[in-house]
């Protein structure tokens, strides 16, 4: 039903957290309808309106609002010869150990040269706008949205040498899982459903060709959102 109404519509409005929007944003943006999050969560940082600040919904009527265009990641995942997965994201691709699993060790490559081989809990690639979430947790720096980067950030790394890195997007970034025969990891994409990785499978991250549409109603600058986001969390 939501796939049918979705086709007529000018815009939508999304009510919920940070992960509520993440989902509906990918599903507009598959469909070209930009998106408008009121945060009824905790953080709600990539929402633009509070829960008290509904008033400023009759400005979409009047056309009196602007539109942001957010990069996205398109993922995929390759074993032996076949695409088990494939996906796009908003915020970030995230591949951790399992609850069992000490560490995982992971080759990160970037046009197919090694940038990173680390042991540790994981490793996270992120857009600019994830530069604020799961990333920024680890040790990730910030971004500003509008950056055409992407974020390499390991998750408690056992070795000093492996560090966030900040990658061209023009670049493809390619992990895998090695030594770890017997353990297992899994990869989720802006904290959705996961799947698990096997010794010798693929994912690959590359910048999505489609972007995010956020609409914003009001004129404020990105170390606004940052202070008072995080002053007030």
């Amino acid at each position: 039903r939501l796939d049918r109404e979705i086709q007529g519509a000018d815009a939508v409005i999304c009510f919920g957290g940070d992960g509520t929007i993440l989902h509906m944003a990918k599903f507009a943006t598959r469909h070209g309808v930009p998106i408008l999050g009121v945060n009824i969560g905790t953080m709600g940082f990539i929402a633009e309106l509070e829960a008290g600040e509904l008033h400023q919904l009759k400005r979409l009527a009047n056309n009196d609002f602007a539109v942001d265009s957010r990069m996205m990641l398109d993922v995929t995942v390759a074993r032996d010869r076949d695409i088990i997965f494939h996906d796009i994201c908003l915020n970030d691709v995230v591949i951790t150990k399992n609850s069992v699993a000490r560490i995982v060790n992971l080759n990160v490559s970037c046009d197919g040269i090694q940038a990173m081989d680390m042991a540790g809990d994981g490793v996270i690639v992120a857009t600019p706008t994830g530069s604020t979430a799961y990333s920024l947790s680890a040790g990730g720096p910030i971004m500003e949205p509008e950056t055409r980067s992407v974020l390499v950030t390991p998750i408690c790394a056992h070795d000093m040498a492996s560090r966030s890195m900040v990658v061209s997007d023009k670049r493809t970034v390619q992990i895998t899982l090695t030594k770890n025969a017997r353990r297992n990891a899994f990869l989720s994409v802006d904290g959705g459903r996961s799947i698990k990785l096997n010794m010798g499978d693929v994912a690959t991250v590359k910048r999505s060709s489609m972007e995010t549409k956020l609409i914003r109603l009001k004129d404020r600058s990105f170390y606004e959102i940052v202070n008072q986001k995080f002053r007030s969390y």
